[in-house]
């Protein structure tokens, strides 16, 4: 297991502000301009990072702040 692949307990809460706002993830991708490709990866919690850009134009498009789409809870060992 390399670093890259270990636990590390952020999770991505995209699917509940996505139907809080009864939005798809492909409007979600139209709107901010990132292939639907890499929202699912975040989506499906497999991203190992985030562009700051890209969580700003999340949050801008989804009204949030970024508590409400990340959060920490401590992986299991």
């Amino acid at each position: 297991m390399t670093a890259d692949d270990e636990p590390h307990g952020v999770r991505v809460h995209l699917d509940r502000l996505l139907a809080e706002r009864d939005m798809t993830l492909t409007e979600l991708g139209d709107r901010i301009g990132i292939t639907l490709a890499n929202l699912s990866i975040l989506k499906n919690q497999r991203a190992r990072a985030i562009r700051f850009s890209t969580l700003a134009k999340i949050c801008a498009a989804l009204d949030c702040q970024p508590g409400d789409l990340l959060s920490f809870e401590e992986p299991d060992a």
